[in-house]
């Protein structure tokens, strides 16, 4: 049989046997569980990154925070040390960068509340809705 190939002959899916299905369901079941742990995996990166950039805000807010009150320290100099428009000069940059601060904490905060719980929720839906359409499909 040098250079023949076998080929099995092709079934009507009505004809399978009870083992060929169990068996192409078994496969397609293993196909879905592993689309799902990438899905969830995808999902706990980009929790992961905006974990990050909330963290980066709140700790930009921090230095922000520290140079403000370099700031009004430098302010309160002025105002010990000179005339009224220095220190008030002064005293309105400290509060520009406080409000600066109080921005990037804010954002900071609503980008670490979206990261929390670190659960892939969207992969738990998929599977959730997954489940039911297999139910759904045995039931015919």
């Amino acid at each position: 049989m040098t250079g023949t190939r076998e080929e099995r002959p092709t079934h009507d899916p009505a004809q399978h046997s009870v083992g060929q299905l169990v068996e192409q369901a078994t496969a397609q079941l293993s196909e879905l569980v592993r689309q799902e742990m990438r899905l969830a995996g995808q999902e706990m990166a980009e929790k992961g990154k905006r974990a990050g950039r909330g963290g980066g805000l709140l700790g930009a807010a921090g230095a922000i925070s520290y140079i403000g009150l370099m700031a009004l320290a430098a302010t309160a100099t002025a105002a010990l040390s000179l005339a009224l428009p220095v220190w008030a000069a002064a005293l309105i940059v400290t509060g520009v960068l406080f409000a600066v601060a109080g921005v990037l904490a804010a954002v900071g905060r609503g980008q670490l509340k979206r990261a929390v719980p670190p659960v892939p929720q969207e992969a738990i839906d998929s599977v959730k809705a997954d489940v039911e359409e297999i139910k759904g499909r045995a039931h015919r």
